[in-house]
């Protein structure tokens, strides 16, 4: 997902300083954008754990769970009533209306470490993908299983931060319109692209399109019980991963037209754009699992299951690059802003702290500002977190943690919580058993994939060289 974060000034009764012209068109591309992302590369992984019995259930059934409680969000955009009320500009706005400021903390902690953990992971992917451009041109060029073609992550990572320490340093780079018109391109790119190389092989296998893979999944008759649990679990995460779209639900809704009313616009494009987004990982996971079957890989562009046409492995690789390049800012920035809020507070007065530099890097540029609190926190954080995805370069394993980290609290919980709030919903009435017993079992969820996510990274930490990317 990839999209701008934008700051909007409002009025005492909710208006904005700027005419919205959103319209559920406009919100259902953004919902795309925002949806679609690196989770896509490990579809066919994902559905191959659970076989062809629950994988397309479960996917179905995530994309219900999300479009429901994306609804309850739509309807606590403003405040006290939906249609009338006063403009709740973020998420976390909206639980400190409805749920009181106890709750904001743990939303801030669950929005903040969601935030921090998706740079981890796109660091991670972006350097698989780079291994996999190299790999497959050597392989192009020296043959299959070539000498010479194998290379570390930490290299690339190692690049990719620093070109993340340049960008950091630009001015309101969040705000940028043609990061979301990228995001959206690249994106859409390396899906297509995937989806495409997913049905060729498919339709040109040896068997002329049988399907493969087994009602039940992958090592139902050759792993073990546990090893096939655990794999079940890290599954539910990636597919998680996949469908959090809520902590940019609440901006997504700021850009739209008050006529019709915000929330009902909201809810035609959530359900358009989860229905559009649903019918096409079905389509990239069955066909992904239907040409590789329970040997479908973790990463299906990085995985090596394709070496040819080189040139549009590498387009698609290329792809994900640019698009993790930008992506990674948009999901930085609220970070930056946060930390650098909180030290300019606790030292008001300090000079390095506040203090702006203009630098002319050549005369025929303008200047440029530059601020030594904001170079030295971001270059910190950047660095922190190039470090943490070095130390645990698992592609599956880290998006599945992240998925689970952020499904529960963000896309159930407080969406849950603020509708029965917002309703007043009585303690033991049925809506309330309901709506608790959906919450539960999405936290059972939550839980069991953290688990088997936290596995398989300690599993495969036994075995890696540490800083070199597994797939």
């Amino acid at each position: 997902m990839e999209m701008e974060r934008r700051s909007v000034a409002y009025d005492a009764e909710g208006g904005d300083d700027h005419e919205r012209q959103g319209t559920v068109w406009t919100a259902t591309s953004h919902i795309v954008a925002a949806v679609v992302g690196s989770g896509v590369l490990a579809l066919a992984w994902t559905v191959a754990q659970m076989g062809w019995a629950v994988g397309p259930l479960a996917l179905l059934g995530f994309s219900c769970v999300t479009y429901y409680t994306s609804t309850l969000l739509a309807n606590c955009y403003r405040y006290p009533d939906p249609v009338s009320g006063t403009v709740n500009r973020e998420y976390i706005d909206a639980v400190r209306c409805y749920l009181g400021r106890k709750n904001v903390l743990l939303c801030g902690c669950a929005q903040y470490v969601n935030l921090w953990g998706t740079l981890v992971g796109y660091t991670i992917t972006a350097s698989t993908s780079m291994i996999a451009v190299r790999r497959v041109n050597c392989f192009h060029e020296r043959g299959y299983g070539a000498s010479g073609c194998s290379t570390s992550g930490s290299t690339f990572m190692v690049i990719f931060g620093l070109f993340q320490l340049l960008l950091s340093q630009l001015p309101s780079l969040h705000n940028i319109a043609w990061l979301s018109i990228v995001a959206v391109a690249t994106s859409f790119g390396y899906s297509f692209i995937s989806l495409g190389l997913c049905a060729a092989k498919w339709l040109s296998s040896p068997n002329h399109g049988a399907i493969h893979g087994t009602l039940s999944g992958a090592g139902s008759f050759s792993g073990s019980p546990e090893t096939k649990t655990f794999n079940i679990l890290l599954a539910l995460g990636n597919m998680a991963f996949s469908y959090t779209f809520a902590d940019v639900l609440i901006e997504i809704q700021d850009t739209l037209r008050s006529t019709p009313a915000e929330n009902k616009t909201m809810k035609k494009a959530s359900f358009y754009g989860l229905a559009m987004t649903t019918v096409f990982y079905l389509f990239l996971g069955c066909t992904g699992y239907a040409a590789f079957g329970n040997d479908a890989p973790g990463n299906i562009l990085t995985g090596f299951a394709f070496y040819e046409p080189f040139w549009l492995v590498d387009v698609a690789n290329v792809c994900v690059i640019v698009h993790l390049i930008g992506a990674y800012q948009v999901f930085a920035q609220p970070i930056f802003a946060r930390v650098e809020s909180y030290v300019s507070g606790k030292y008001p007065d300090a000079k390095f702290i506040n203090a702006v530099y203009y630098v002319r890097f050549l005369p025929v540029l303008p200047a440029v500002p530059v601020a030594p609190m904001k170079l030295v926190l971001r270059t910190v954080i950047i660095m922190f977190t190039t470090l943490v995805a070095m130390l645990l370069p698992f592609f599956n394993a880290v998006l599945g943690l992240i998925g689970a980290l952020g499904f529960w609290p963000l896309s159930v919980y407080f969406p849950v919580a603020m509708h029965v709030a917002r309703l007043k919903i009585g303690r033991g009435e049925g809506k309330w058993w309901w709506l608790q017993a959906m919450s539960f079992v999405c936290l059972l969820i939550s839980i069991a994939a953290s688990i088997g996510s936290v596995q398989d990274i300690v599993h495969n930490l036994k075995t890696a060289t540490p800083f070199k990317t597994v797939d």
